[in-house]
């Protein structure tokens, strides 16, 4: 099978075989459902509590905080739905640049008579400090501001935005799928009242996510039935994921600064040679994530280059992996004030642990042969 050079972190990472190996006995012989009584359903239920313990230890936070979910945009959609159902409808905030998972939530909040207002980013995509401000003057009750973007891998100061929002008596959530396992995530030090986990993005399984949730913030359930998850999510546990979810956990923070700086390395090495191609890196200025490039090159499409780019063997992307299906520019860049036309240019480069300085000089060859041909047939048509 023909296996290109995997280049999108971002989207999903390869399951880390230890992971895997932690995962097979409850595929087979433990199979035990969680809830049941007996010898089979206990030793399952001690592995979903182990697993909750590696998770919340992975960011500073108590077992009893960790509510396990499907994933991360479950996790995102019990905060907003779950927490607006306990308060009287008011104001809902997001940052301008935040996965659709939790736009859409925070949009759909306005058929229950709540208002949404998206909080303005600067250039480098940033949270504004002027609007986030004139937003918390508001008094909203509820604010949403992703750690890491997935696309540009900005980092925002989530302390300093969560204290805030405190301050002006909110409710506040981040969104820390991509931070997680790429920089230091510590829910105490954040302030936040509720932070969002998913297993995939650390080469864990699929399926298995969590929201860690201050005890304090009231959430109605979206899922209701035999009250798992501290009656908040109820349903069988998926066992097998949940403990890929806490391995996963566990390594992560474990190769924590030796991934970044490496991937920090490989990193620059890129940009070195996306710039001796004019390539345009957007939020070059802002502090990012270690393994992340978001680009664009001068006249060329980026649904066409990574198309290219996956037929020469690389596997990139455009965008954010869950909006592809959508042919508009990026959101998180038009958010930005990037002009339409060069938005629709972008392409994001996000690196992982498998990649090497041969794979991103192998990548950045073939880059620089399909710029060449591309601009050659761009000027055959003219």
């Amino acid at each position: 099978m023909f296996a290109p050079i995997y280049l999108d972190h971002n989207a999903t990472t390869p399951l880390d075989a230890r992971v895997l190996e932690a995962m097979l006995p409850y595929l087979r012989s433990r199979f035990g459902n969680a809830s049941s009584r007996h010898e089979y359903g206990r030793a399952a239920r001690a592995a979903v509590d182990e697993a909750r313990e590696r998770v919340a230890a992975a960011v500073g936070a108590h077992p009893t905080e960790v509510i396990f979910t499907s994933g991360g945009s479950e996790a995102n959609n019990l905060f907003l739905k779950g927490a607006a159902a306990c308060l009287r409808p008011g104001l809902v905030a997001v940052s301008a640049v935040e996965h659709p998972c939790v736009r859409q939530p925070a949009r759909d909040l306005e058929r229950a008579g709540w208002r949404m207002h998206e909080i303005a980013v600067d250039g480098e995509g940033r949270v504004d400090a002027a609007d986030f401000a004139a937003t918390l003057a508001q008094r909203p009750a509820l604010v949403s501001v992703m750690a890491a973007n997935n696309e540009t891998g900005v980092l925002q100061d989530i302390p300093a935005l969560a204290q805030q929002a405190r301050a002006a008596g909110a409710w506040f959530h981040s969104d820390a799928v991509q931070a997680l396992g790429k920089i230091k995530v510590d829910f105490r030090a954040l302030r936040v009242h509720a932070l969002t986990l998913s297993s995939h993005k650390i080469y864990g399984p699929k399926g298995a996510g969590a929201l860690v949730l201050d005890k304090r913030v009231e959430l109605q359930p979206l899922i209701s039935g035999g009250g798992q998850e501290r009656n908040l999510r109820s349903g069988t546990e998926n066992v097998a994921a949940l403990v890929g979810f806490g391995v996963a956990c566990e390594l992560a923070v474990a190769r924590l600064e030796q991934d970044a700086a490496r991937l920090r390395a490989l990193r620059g090495q890129v940009e070195q040679g996306l710039a001796a191609l004019g390539a345009r890196i957007f939020s070059g200025g802002a502090e990012r994530l270690p393994n992340t490039i978001f680009f664009s090159l001068p006249g060329l499409d980026g649904e066409t280059l990574v198309a290219k780019l996956d037929r020469a063997g690389f596997a990139a992307a455009s965008g954010s992996a869950c909006s592809s299906a959508s042919p508009e520019p990026s959101h998180t860049l038009l958010s930005m004030g990037v002009a339409p036309d060069i938005a629709r240019g972008a392409v994001r480069i996000s690196l992982g642990r498998d990649n090497d300085e041969a794979q991103v000089a192998q990548f950045l060859a073939a880059l620089r042969d399909l710029v060449t041909k591309l601009k050659n047939m761009t000027a055959l048509a003219v």
